[in-house]
């Protein structure tokens, strides 16, 4: 983007404003610790932060790759979720250490300094291993253009889902014809569906579990309903706050009624509301990522976006992204190798769905095999209604936004401030980041770049 890259010494002194201190170190956990001593043509080094059920997912992925491309070695490594990753990444990529391929939250991309932390993918290179723009929701592949440049593949988008009890529903006579919850289409009728099923659900649980403590799972939540209400966060320029407090109250006041109404319980914060519905609770707030763990647990139950209370379908939702750390001397076999291997997860993404992902390539939406994954397919038109942070440099996932904000929206639901005292609060607090300077490049949001 014509600025000179990043040395070491001055990311240093930025990163402190951008990045929770909890380390450097890093564990390789990846398959391929051998493959740079292997005689394969090319070598293709690869950074991920998938653990758990995700990762046995990549390295499944990753063995089928090898198995198809015996001449590209791939040394995976697993890195710690979350700012120690983020932070590890930016060092290598400002001193010249970089892995060929990486892994980024997409709502990250913005504030990672393109053009000087990461290099932008070639197109054609794509294309001509099968990724290809018409392949994907327009909204979800503009993210990862900033400037006219495509910076991030998406591989996947993650969402908020309502996760339901069948048994309970069904007993409480809120089940359709099709096996599946009656449709919600306002607030009223979404408290009502509550009433019902609470007179249903066994004594000692909670009707709902929302994570009611968590900034991060609150914050997803109002994105999600805000949006639904049709809210915006800034100008076109980001020069301005157009935050409205008035729509944001709603959904505060929403959040809260909740407790208010004795629906969720406050003492079965966090992983407890998961646990209360494996038990029987009828109705949990989840990630999608809670797929694996309620069909290990053998839970008769659905899932569907969260539900459009506020008339206009839409769910938080935020992407894993395939990127390019900057490399001064970027090209050749092993850029080649990363643009093949991204390419071929992405298409491959069958896989990923187990673990209650959405793969972001619609042709794997509409094979056979991913239409009768259950409740995978009961869920995906959230592709279509995603409601995403504002894409600018301090938001996206586990990003200063949610730290910020998020606490506020808490201490709206959990009691100690008023929806409209809350409400002003937020307000407060997107004027001030927007007047902040991206520690990675010391630019503001309206300094950085016209963005797709």
């Amino acid at each position: 983007m014509g600025r000179p890259d990043l040395n070491r010494r001055q990311l240093l002194g930025g990163l402190g404003g951008l990045f929770v201190a909890s380390g450097f170190g890093f564990a390789a956990l990846g398959t391929g610790a051998d493959a740079l001593a292997t005689d394969a043509d090319t070598r293709v080094r690869y950074w991920n932060l998938f653990s758990g059920g995700d990762g046995y997912n990549m390295i499944a992925m990753l063995n089928s790759f090898r198995e198809d491309h015996p001449a590209v070695a791939v040394k995976d490594s697993t890195l710690q979720w979350g700012s120690p990753f983020y932070t590890k990444l930016a060092m290598a990529a400002a001193g010249n250490r970089a892995p060929d391929l990486g892994v980024m939250h997409m709502g990250r991309v913005t504030g990672f300094s393109p053009g000087r932390l990461l290099d932008a993918w070639d197109t054609d290179l794509l294309a001509k291993y099968g990724v290809r723009k018409q392949d994907f929701n327009p909204q979800l592949w503009n993210r990862g253009v900033i400037d006219g440049k495509l910076y991030a593949v998406p591989l996947d988008i993650h969402v908020q889902l309502c996760f339901y009890r069948k048994d309970v529903l069904k007993k409480a006579g809120l089940l359709g014809d099709d096996g599946r919850i009656v449709p919600v289409t306002s607030t009223e009728e979404w408290f009502d569906v509550l009433k019902e099923a609470r007179k249903a659900t066994k004594k000692g649980l909670q009707t709902i579990g929302l994570w009611n403590s968590d900034q991060n799972f609150q914050w997803w939540f109002f994105v999600a309903f805000y949006t639904q209400l049709g809210g915006t966060w800034f100008n076109d320029a980001d020069t301005d706050v157009t935050f409205d407090t008035g729509k944001a109250t709603q959904v505060l006041e929403f959040l809260r009624r909740h407790i208010t109404d004795g629906y969720a319980n406050p003492a079965f914060a966090g992983p407890a509301g998961a646990e209360q519905f494996v038990n029987g609770s009828p109705f949990v707030w989840e990630g999608n990522w809670s797929v694996p763990v309620f069909d290990t647990a053998k839970v008769e139950y659905g899932a569907t976006p969260l539900p459009p209370v506020f008339g206009r379908p839409a769910t938080h939702a935020e992407s894993h992204a395939f990127v390019l750390p900057h490399q001064s001397d970027r090209g050749g076999p092993a850029n080649e190798g990363a643009h093949q291997l991204a390419a071929y997860i992405v298409r491959h993404a069958q896989q990923w769905a187990l673990g209650g992902h959405i793969p972001a390539y619609r042709p794997v939406l509409s094979t056979a095999a991913y239409k009768k994954m259950s409740p995978q397919n009961e869920y995906v038109s959230a592709m279509d209604h995603q409601a995403t942070e504002p894409k600018v440099w301090f938001a996206g996932s586990t990003g200063i936004l949610a730290q910020r904000v998020g606490p506020i929206v808490v201490s709206s639901t959990m009691g100690s401030a008023r929806p409209e005292t809350a409400a002003r609060r937020m307000k407060s607090e997107l004027t001030r980041l927007l007047a902040t300077k991206n520690p990675m490049d010391g630019r503001t949001a309206a300094q950085g770049g016209a963005v797709a």
